[in-house]
């Protein structure tokens, strides 16, 4: 993943729900071309958005277990009304099913609670050390990228101590 139509996770319950949002600004470079006298994001990159933050639910609640979490199938994609630069919009994927490989979610993307775009995604969770196991490496330097950019989203909410009570 090279560019993130995330910029910040807001909620994320390991194994159930994430909410993050994603703020369009004129600076987005896609926008210059679509279209250039009425910028709007492209369905596309809506319906990147809604992967890359299911991605991160699973990428969490799987502990990065697996450095590659990509889309395999979106069912029932719905587009609503455009996004335009100065809006946010908010993304709430949930999980619905779950195999060893496979995670099926419900994902949705809201502008003052109106829906834009909704899905149902399947992902799929893998290691590139799986098949090859020359490619572990690999494997562990991805991780540790996405664990470094995930410190950048979303901060955990502080644990309660006893003690601190």
């Amino acid at each position: 993943m090279h560019f993130s139509l995330i910029d910040r996770i807001e909620e994320l319950e390991q194994g159930q729900r994430i909410v993050a949002t994603k703020s369009l600004s004129m600076a987005e470079e896609y926008l210059q071309d679509h279209f250039p006298n009425f910028p709007v994001m492209p369905g596309v990159l809506m319906l990147e958005a809604l992967t890359q933050a299911s991605a991160w639910l699973i990428r969490v609640s799987d502990q990065f277990r697996h450095s590659l979490v990509v889309l395999k199938e979106a069912k029932n994609v719905k587009y609503g009304k455009f996004v335009q630069p100065g809006q946010t919009i908010r993304i709430t994927s949930t999980i619905i099913d779950q195999t060893d490989a496979l995670t099926t979610l419900k994902a949705e993307g809201t502008i003052n609670g109106q829906t834009n775009v909704r899905a149902q995604l399947t992902m799929i969770r893998y290691n590139l050390g799986d098949d090859q196991p020359s490619r572990k490496l690999t494997d562990q330097k991805v991780i540790i990228e996405l664990r470094n950019k995930l410190s950048l989203l979303w901060t955990p909410p502080e644990t309660v101590s006893e003690d601190s009570q």
